[in-house]
């Protein structure tokens, strides 16, 4: 279906701009890459922090063989899976646990052997988890080391192809101009599709949405919401974003662009969210998750699907 979209829209898909300014990270950044941990044999070491999020696992896996009975967890309750071997603990938070909330983990190895025992603290983010974390006792084997370096080389790649994106956009014009000129059109327009009827709100959010509108380009698509203050005296900006499809599809996220601080008194105030669309394929359905700087107030929606 095929409409026609206004300049401004056009400007933001483009550049951004505007009041209240976000770059979320990309999905390449957090819970793709392995994490390795090596702990000292003294008591100093502090406890390291981990990533979480609901719905998602995250796995330790350890080079000695940890105690079951000896595993502590707070907030057990909170989390959908705790699911224990020999040398790996997985772990699935539900969607019980907060943005934000902190839970300590502590496990005990099972030899006896400096150290007897370690803690990490999972801290709760609303989207974004990480996924294997592999924990050393003893001294690492060189292949490991060679692999971190593999992994710091690919990622220091991938921070230099993002600062020349940046750089190039930074000298194009804006508007209709500038699209034409970065290929993000390619030929084809834009495509529109309004979806308020079908997308979904999730309880207990930061907001209300009055209307979700979705668009396409030929390489990009984004996520327009009409937000609505509900009642909490405390101004929301969105800072981040992500959007995940039922298969677990994550598109990288470019920007996030809200028009202005929801707050009691104000108008609807607009969030774009634009992602990269190599394809065809990502249609849908998708879930869309915003959060607020500090990732305690969150606004989810299901069901959005692009034309």
């Amino acid at each position: 279906m095929h409409h026609s979209v206004s300049a401004g829209l056009l400007f933001l898909l483009l550049s951004g701009g505007g009041p209240a300014l976000a770059q979320s990270p990309s999905s390449s950044s957090v819970g793709l890459s392995v994490r390795r941990i090596e702990l000292v044999s003294d008591d100093a070491q502090p406890a390291v922090e981990v990533a979480v999020s609901p719905g998602l696992s995250t796995v330790f896996l350890f080079d000695s063989e940890v105690s079951r009975e000896g595993l502590s967890l707070e907030g057990r309750e909170r989390f959908a899976m705790v699911d224990a071997g020999l040398n790996t603990l997985r772990l699935v938070p539900s969607e019980k646990i907060s943005a934000g909330e902190r839970a300590k983990l502590t496990v005990r190895f099972q030899d006896g052997a400096a150290p007897a025992s370690t803690t990490f603290v999972l801290v709760a983010h609303p989207a974004r988890s990480e996924a294997l974390i592999e924990v050393y006792r003893r001294r690492r084997g060189v292949e490991t080391y060679q692999e971190e370096v593999r992994q710091a080389r690919i990622e220091a790649e991938q921070c230099r192809e993002e600062n020349e994106r940046l750089r190039a956009q930074r000298s194009v014009p804006d508007g209709v101009t500038g699209l034409i000129a970065t290929s993000v059109l390619d030929g084809r327009g834009i495509d529109f599709r309004d979806v308020s009827k079908v997308a979904t709100l999730g309880s207990g959010g930061a907001a209300g949405n009055a209307y979700v509108r979705t668009y396409r380009t030929a390489h990009r698509v984004a996520v327009e919401v009409g937000l609505i203050h509900v009642g909490d005296a405390q101004p929301w900006t969105a800072a981040g974003a992500m959007l995940r499809s039922k298969g677990n599809e994550e598109l990288k996220v470019l920007r996030v662009w809200q028009s202005g601080p929801l707050a009691p008194g104000s108008t609807n105030q607009r969030v774009v969210v634009e992602a990269e669309a190599a394809s065809e394929s990502p249609q849908g359905p998708f879930t869309l998750k915003l959060w607020d700087a500090d990732q305690r107030r969150t606004v989810t929606l299901g069901n959005v699907t692009f034309p």
